[in-house]
C-alpha cells in the first residue's frame, strides 16, 4: 500500500459497514481506513464513528488555518 502523504484541506477513509449478531439482537459495526497511512479504526456504533470524524475534521481545520496563516 502507497504511504503518500494526505494533503492539506482533505480527509479521506474508506468507510465499511457491517452486521453481527442474530436477528433478535443485531448490531452494526463501522471501521474507517485511511488510505494514506492504511491506519483503521473500528467503532462499535455509528454515533462514535461520527464523533471521531468530528475531532479530526476540527483538528484538520485547525491546521489548514495555522498553515494559511503562516503563508502570509
Amino acid at each position: 500500500m502507497s504511504m503518500r502523504k494526505q494533503r492539506p484541506g482533505y480527509l479521506s477513509y474508506l468507510l465499511r459497514v457491517w452486521q453481527t449478531g442474530s436477528k433478535g439482537d443485531a448490531v452494526w459495526r463501522v471501521s474507517l481506513e485511511n488510505p494514506f497511512t492504511g491506519e483503521r479504526r473500528g467503532f462499535a456504533s455509528l454515533q462514535d464513528m461520527l464523533a471521531f470524524l468530528r475531532v479530526q475534521i476540527d483538528n484538520a481545520g485547525q491546521v489548514d488555518q495555522g498553515e494559511q496563516e503562516g503563508q502570509l
